[in-house]
């Protein structure tokens, strides 16, 4: 993905396109089990189509409101009215090399979108939609290498990147560094803001502000976001684990169940893509140690558990469906074995239900109750991506269009795609968030055209 754009809840789409126009690219026959080259090309133009049509169903139905209601062909506010969807769709537009609409898009955020607003959000989902999005158009925009670049443009994104970080900095300012889990961008902090935050929360956000640190020459962003990991990584337990949930002024832990999945998975993902986006070694070095503790102490060939962070006891046996996110970063951490074995039990999920619940029992192997639902989460996709490319094992094409024909006949509703509500009964939810375009969509055209 973009280097600016965290996997975080993301990339089914983007990673999708990517593996089937690599494999409509490959010379040769067949390039998998009933998929030819031109199939692959024909499901590449399919994915395109998914893009357009959750793409335009907003623009028509939702924009400028921030997300949009699929079924119902609305749209709703849903982080903080400033036309979520678009900012975080700016860069798959670009890979489309849709110059028009992009170059549209980017006109009207830089003269319509305003921060200075009374509206308190997440410090993590504006961070990687907003300030992403903002960031990654911003650098599209700007050089003439990328194809996309607008003679008008005027650094206008980048102005807005600056302005919402400054107003995101206010959360920083914590006893640990740790920051709180939301910020009101006019006011600071709220008077009655919860103290507790999730290990993911402060752990995911060195991308971004660091990158905006160099592009402005102001090294405040980047220092407050290492300052948080550090402040994390020094509350570790004698086992090298951390928990889920952290209070920010004492630093004692709320919850302390330790896994690769919900409220903790990019907080390893972020270590190590900042040392690959940086090359900071203090980056790596905690990824190293933070991931052989994974692997000693979560790790049951090939799931993984959430333990006690403190005596490593099991305390549930469950495949989350964050945790898909890990064989795609093992794979960039050049731990390739695991990452396949891990990554076909994931997938047998997926081919159980025809979707990856949100919860999955592993002693019973039913579907965790009150954990049914599916929200277009592209983390699976994204792995599937990686190991094509890095082992060019065309199974993985077959994994593709499996997940794309899954998409295509269960989620697929009048003006977009709906969130699966149930997995089992494959129900629409009358939702779809940015990231279904922004991350579902855009790793997959940016991935494979590397």
């Amino acid at each position: 993905m973009h280097p600016m754009r965290p996997r975080r809840h993301g990339c089914p789409l983007l990673c999708l396109s990517a593996a089937l126009l690599a494999g409509a690219l490959l010379a040769g026959p067949a390039v998998a089990d009933g998929v030819t080259p031109s199939e692959a090309r024909r499901l590449r133009d399919e994915v395109k189509d998914m893009f357009y049509h959750a793409f335009d169903g907003y623009m028509q139905h939702a924009f400028p409101l921030d997300e949009l209601r699929p079924l119902s062909c609305q749209g709703e506010d849903s982080l903080g009215g400033y036309a979520l969807t678009l900012i975080d769709s700016l860069d798959t537009l670009a890979l489309l090399g849709d110059k028009e609409r992009f170059s549209a898009g980017v006109e009207w955020v830089g003269k319509n979108v305003r921060f200075d607003i009374n509206k308190t959000v997440s410090v993590f989902e504006t961070n990687i939609r907003i300030l992403g999005g903002l960031l990654s158009a911003h650098l599209i925009a700007s050089d003439y290498a990328t194809g996309m670049r607008i003679d008008s443009y005027n650094d206008q994104l980048l102005h807005l990147a600056v302005d919402l970080a400054q107003r995101l900095l206010p959360a920083f300012d914590t006893p640990t560094g740790i920051p709180f889990g939301s910020v009101n961008l006019l006011y600071g902090v709220d008077d009655d803001e919860s103290k507790i935050t999730s290990t993911a929360g402060g752990g995911t956000l060195s991308l971004e502000f660091g990158v905006l640190s160099r592009l402005t020459n102001n090294t405040v962003f980047e220092r407050v976001t290492k300052n948080s990991v550090r402040g994390i990584w020094a509350r570790r337990s004698k086992l090298n684990l951390v928990g889920a949930h952290i209070n920010v002024f004492t630093g004692e832990w709320t919850q302390k169940d330790a896994g690769i999945g919900t409220s903790i998975d990019s907080f390893y993902e972020y270590l190590l893509k900042a040392y690959l986006l940086f090359g900071d070694e203090e980056y790596l070095y905690v990824f190293q140690e933070a991931y052989k503790a994974v692997m000693h102490y979560l790790h049951h060939d090939p799931w993984y558990i959430e333990v006690n962070m403190n005596s490593g006891a099991t305390v549930w046996p469950l495949f989350n469906s964050l945790q898909a996110f890990w064989p795609g970063l093992q794979v960039l951490a050049g731990d390739v074995d695991p990452a396949i074995r891990t990554h076909a039990a994931f997938f047998s999920v997926w081919k159980k239900y025809g979707f990856t619940p949100e919860g999955f029992n592993l002693a019973t192997s039913t579907v965790q109750n009150g954990q049914r639902s599916y929200p277009l989460r592209p983390e699976l996709i994204e792995s599937t991506y990686w190991l094509f490319k890095a082992t060019r094992d065309y199974r993985y094409l077959d994994v593709g269009r499996d997940i794309l024909a899954s998409l295509q006949y269960g989620a697929k509703c009048p003006c977009g795609y709906c969130h699966i509500s149930d997995v089992e009964t494959h129900k629409q939810d009358d939702h779809m968030e940015s990231f279904f375009l922004a991350e579902t969509a855009s790793i997959y055209i940016s991935k494979f055209a590397t």
